[in-house]
């Protein structure tokens, strides 16, 4: 019974160690290599062959549009493309770029700016929104505030604050997807309106005692 024991038990260790080892073995055939490898594309997609025989037939629909090509739909173009990293000429550039929009919903720019700037930047424009918390909340840097904070972001250009939301600036991000062009131009706008405001009351007050010590 022995002899019959110990070779069981000696194949069954070896068994065991083989079957535990981290080394990577070939699976052998494989019965559906579609199912286990998947050669689908997306929708519509072409590949470099069918391109190419495409063009061999005088079809072209399935070409990149050239730089430049405005989208159907697409109202507000803005054509300042990104800048490599380390370049800044075409962010620079963007100050000259004026707001198109002449008219707009004020309530739903407001929306906009809550749902989507105002975690960051406060829902006052203060810089001071849940992700910072005055320095208690999960984001450490404080984000740019529009109403008293630096200068430069107190005058910054519609085009430099527009190039920002579309390809993102320092730690924020692009919000092109998440927001269309004129939903950006829109949130610009509210954020300008909000710094004109801000601006004004100062101005209104040190009117207000001035004339107030002139009647006295």
């Amino acid at each position: 019974m022995k002899k019959i024991v110990i070779p069981f038990l000696i194949v069954f260790a070896v068994t065991v160690a083989v079957s535990c080892s981290d080394v990577q073995r070939n699976p052998g055939r494989i019965y559906m290599p579609d199912m286990a490898y998947s050669r689908a594309y997306e929708t519509y997609a072409t590949t470099e062959e069918m391109k190419a025989d495409l063009l061999k037939r005088g079809i072209h629909f399935s070409n990149i549009p050239v730089p430049g090509t405005i989208k159907r739909g697409e109202l507000l173009p803005f054509l300042l493309t990104k800048d490599a990293p380390g370049d800044s000429t075409n962010y620079h550039a963007s100050r000259e770029v004026k707001n198109p929009l002449t008219s707009m919903d004020t309530v739903e720019a407001e929306r906009l700016y809550l749902v989507n700037c105002a975690i960051c930047h406060g829902p006052k424009l203060d810089g001071n929104g849940p992700l910072y918390k005055g320095g208690d909340g999960p984001f450490p840097a404080a984000p740019a505030n529009f109403i008293s904070g630096k200068p430069e972001y107190l005058a910054m250009p519609e085009g430099m604050m527009f190039y920002s939301a579309t390809y993102g600036k320092n730690k924020m991000g692009s919000y092109a997807s998440q927001l269309n062009t004129e939903q950006r131009w829109m949130v610009i706008a509210y954020i300008k309106s909000k710094q004109a405001a801000a601006t004004a009351k100062p101005a209104a007050s040190a009117g207000g005692s001035d004339s107030t010590a002139a009647k006295k």
